[in-house]
């Protein structure tokens, strides 16, 4: 039997990805849990735990809760700082041999975003992704992603300290998301990558609390991926930067979808959780597609949808 020759390559912001399978930032980690399962190589990329200037020990416990269809978590960008990062865990996924390693950043204010991106800018991280859609910190976060002035402002201060591309990861917690790409595509941004988690809740009826300690959090999983899609699809239409695209996806059916929709490349989030091959399992089945469609680029999918 004759195997087809693909090429699984795809090109973000400048970037060449070996494939376009991302682990998404926070459920990954640092891929240190990882190396037992298989060789970090295999991922197309990583985007590591979001990390802030100094180490965060998160929010309160309990902390991440199970839904239907996905999870809810305000963990609270719990991480060991950008210093430790740079110390410990960049060398590490280097040493064990990760492909493209996109650093995840996250402040309090525009000085600590770009204080990190600057301290990042020394070292061979090959992408920032600039998270300005974190729902589960009091402060920062998701407040910066949520109106046009506040995305512009993070973007701008990041732009300034760095030469390495910048992905600015959005919030669906908005009214126009396109408004805001738009917004941050015009102070520099290369890419832009969503959904980040839908802001939800649940309350236990026997104690009459939420289930979180901190009220509400972060929904993500398969519940939320036609909302994703159509944000991708919405954004992919508005700018002309890349576009990558996350928010439940589970199967390389879903993966192919997002790329129809505009998405050069997928992250994977809360599939890692009850499947950590699933990474795994959904760049076989984008290869399995590939074969059986024809197709020899897996670019060509990008941006395929033929809307009514």
């Amino acid at each position: 039997m004759m195997i087809r020759k693909r090429d699984l390559t795809v090109n973000v912001a400048g970037v060449t990805f070996p494939n376009p399978v991302i682990a998404a930032s926070g459920v990954y980690g640092f891929g240190e849990n990882y190396t037992d399962l298989y060789p970090l190589g295999l991922m197309g990329g990583i985007s590591c735990k979001g990390m802030t200037l100094e180490k965060r020990r998160g929010n309160i416990p309990p902390r991440v809760a199970e839904t239907p269809a996905g999870m809810l978590n305000s963990v609270g960008l719990q991480n060991p700082g950008v210093d430790a990062f740079i110390g410990r865990h960049l060398p590490f996924l280097r040493d064990n041999g990760a492909n493209i390693v996109i650093a995840n950043i996250a402040g309090d204010t525009p000085e600590d975003y770009s204080e990190i991106a600057r301290r990042l800018n020394a070292t061979d991280v090959d992408m920032l992704e600039v998270n300005i859609s974190c729902p589960n910190v009091k402060k920062g976060g998701a407040a910066w992603g949520v109106t046009t002035e506040g995305a512009a402002t993070v973007t701008r201060a990041v732009r300034a300290v760095t030469s390495k591309p910048v992905m600015v990861k959005l919030t669906p917690n908005v009214t126009d998301v396109t408004e805001i790409a738009r917004a941050v595509e015009a102070e520099g941004a290369d890419a832009v990558s969503l959904i980040n988690t839908l802001l939800g809740m649940r309350i236990d009826i026997r104690t009459k609390r939420p289930v979180l300690r901190r009220n509400v959090g972060g929904l993500s999983g398969p519940a939320i991926f036609p909302v994703a899609l159509r944000m991708v699809w919405q954004v992919a239409n508005a700018v002309k930067i890349d576009v990558v695209g996350m928010g439940g996806i589970n199967s390389a059916e879903d993966a192919v979808e997002m790329m129809f929709a505009g998405a050069k490349a997928v992250q994977i989030g809360t599939a890692i959780i009850s499947d950590p091959l699933s990474p795994l399992k959904i760049i076989g089945g984008l290869e399995h597609y590939m074969d059986v469609n024809g197709i020899k680029k897996i670019s060509e999918l990008t941006g395929k949808v033929e809307p009514y």
